[in-house]
């Protein structure tokens, strides 16, 4: 009895082991299921351009697409492992980037994609961008690091005239702390500015990335600048400037801090009115009327306490030869003249306590003056247009 029973229990045993081999023989439909998953995947991965392609364009070039599968993942990256922002459709078929590519760079593409089953499928390829024969830059303001006013903008003065205006905004990106809406703004075909709704708020910390390196700003005319720029925006001051009373009232915060007596443009050669903000500071300049229009009227090779509010040579400066003028009536070619000597020793002169707390950014309002509002694009002077038009 002990012995028959072993041997049941061996049949057992060995009843197992022959539906396993039958299983072997393809007979066993889980094994079956369990090998077909293991095969190939039916997806296939296309990368454009071709691997090793050379003279790529850095726009529109660049595409991996899947068929009888779904993108999982792409991953693009240049010589320096910097990697390629971009997108898989909602559908996984494609992966487009994000922005256009740098030029006279090698770039590496991998991409993996999966089949109904599950299974995966990829692929991997390298190719360089072309190398332009034509490039421009853009030349900018405020200076990265720098401490700026409330009106300052960020603006930027290409060396090309631009006839892709899109491409070249979108590949300029600013960021600031706390949060703001910031828009760009064309002046003619060569110039950008950037700013918010209303004057900055005081602190405010801005940082802007040029991604201007192989973006096409007119046919066959590519960027070649990779840049990043932050400044600070410092204290709230804006200063008004009555013509009609010959006075400038600063605040800070919107308190006065100051009440100064000016002179402005007389009968003829009346002061902008409008919101200009100061963009240069000299501690002596030369001021020639045959620069602006007005020739041989008058030749000052020592403007002491000078800053540039238009393109067009509107100023705020130290005047020591007005006389009388100052808060009694309007003697000037259209500047904003104050009180000062000659040689702009006198610390305490008007002139010198206003330049000493003024910085590039700030803003010098002028109104009850007979001209008209200074143009938005005659200096950085885009807070005379309105919010409407500004992104429009």
């Amino acid at each position: 009895m002990a012995v028959g029973a072993l041997l049941l229990a061996t049949a057992a045993c060995g009843g197992g082991g022959s539906d396993s081999g039958s299983a072997g023989d393809g007979k066993n439909p889980g094994k079956a299921t369990a090998v077909a998953q293991s095969g190939q995947s039916e997806a296939v991965v296309t990368i454009a351009p071709k691997n090793g392609a050379t003279s790529v364009d850095t726009s529109g070039a660049l595409k991996v697409t899947a068929a009888k599968g779904k993108l999982t993942e792409v991953v693009v990256k240049d010589g320096k492992g910097t990697k390629v922002d971009g997108a898989i459709s909602a559908d996984g078929t494609s992966w487009t980037p994000a922005t256009h590519l740098a030029a006279s760079t090698k770039y590496q593409v991998h991409a993996v994609a999966k089949d109904a089953a599950g299974r995966t499928a990829a692929e991997d390829a390298s190719f360089t961008t072309l190398t332009p024969k034509n490039t421009f830059v853009g030349t900018f303001t405020p200076e990265d690091g720098s401490t700026v006013g409330v009106g300052m903008p960020f603006s930027v003065r290409f060396t090309r005239g631009i006839t892709h205006p899109e491409d070249v905004e979108k590949a300029i990106r600013i960021t600031t702390e706390p949060p703001v809406e910031v828009e760009g703004h064309w002046f003619g075909n060569d110039r950008l500015d950037f700013r918010p709704e209303k004057y900055w708020q005081a602190g405010t910390k801005v940082t802007v990335r040029l991604n201007l390196d192989g973006v096409e700003g007119r046919p066959g005319v590519y960027g070649k600048q990779s840049k990043t720029v932050s400044f600070t925006i410092g204290r709230n001051q804006v200063s008004v400037v009555d013509a009609k009373a010959h006075t400038m009232q600063v605040m800070q915060d919107g308190k006065v801090i100051k009440t100064i007596p000016v002179t402005t443009g007389k009968p003829g050669y009346a002061t902008w009115n409008g919101q200009m903000v100061i963009s240069e500071k000299f501690t002596v300049t030369r001021m020639n009327g045959d620069t602006v229009g007005y020739d041989g009227e008058y030749d000052i090779k020592d403007v002491p306490h000078a800053m540039r509010l238009t393109d067009s040579g509107t100023f705020v400066h130290g005047n020591y030869w007005g006389g009388d003028a100052f808060g009694n009536y309007n003697a000037s070619h259209g500047c904003i003249g104050l009180r000062d000597v000659r040689g702009g020793y006198d610390g305490k002169a008007p002139a010198a306590w206003f330049f000493s707390h003024s910085i590039v950014g700030d803003v010098v309002v002028v109104k009850n003056s007979t001209d008209p509002v200074v143009s938005p694009s005659n200096g950085l002077n885009g807070w005379n247009m309105s919010w409407e038009k500004w992104k429009a």
